[in-house]
């Protein structure tokens, strides 16, 4: 049985450096968007949809929202980490991705919310029915929608950020730089 005698010895805390090279990002990329319970359900669960819409089925939009933001927070732990060294760690690179999937899922979630409010004021016949579908409108999308769709975001940045740790980085043992001539990241 073995004990952990310190914080390095626990799992995900080797030093890491990205890989060189665009392939493994781009790698790291695709199949961080490529979410399974998104791609798997698919051929048993039909889109009906394909369009861009109101009626587009919710699997291919947040395939498409994970195509457009995976990129986007791999590069900022690339730029967090030719700044200031961190996260150094392949742990400390999935916390970056789920805090990152969090918020970007939140936001998301109150844009919809929003604009869904406002296409139901154009779709009222008076002031008190747009008033009604915006309580409505941001009770089941903004305040029950909010939690449902934080827990997707992390789940699936939980996902991608396992998928860049190990594609877009490599561990590497810890090189004290004496001189102070050696790159980061």
């Amino acid at each position: 049985m073995s004990r952990f005698e310190s914080y390095s010895d626990l799992p995900g805390q080797a030093t890491i450096a990205a890989r060189p090279g665009r392939t493994p990002r781009i790698l790291a990329c695709l199949a961080g968007a490529a979410w399974p319970p998104l791609w798997l359900t698919l051929p048993f669960w039909r889109p009906h949809a394909y369009l861009p819409g109101r009626d587009m089925d919710w699997r291919l939009v947040v395939m498409l929202i994970g195509l457009i933001t995976v990129p986007l927070a791999l590069y900022r732990v690339l730029n967090e980490r030719k700044r200031d060294g961190r996260p150094g760690t392949r742990l400390g690179v999935v916390w970056r991705f789920m805090m990152y999937g969090g918020l970007a899922a939140a936001l998301v979630q109150i844009v919809v919310a929003l604009g869904m409010s406002v296409m139901g004021w154009f779709e009222a016949g008076d002031v008190m029915q747009a008033l009604g579908a915006t309580e409505t409108t941001l009770l089941i999308f903004g305040v029950g929608g909010l939690p449902i769709a934080m827990i997707v975001g992390v789940s699936y940045a939980l996902w991608a950020g396992l998928c860049a740790a190990f594609i877009a980085f490599e561990a590497r043992p810890a090189v004290k730089d004496r001189l102070g001539l050696m790159p980061k990241g």
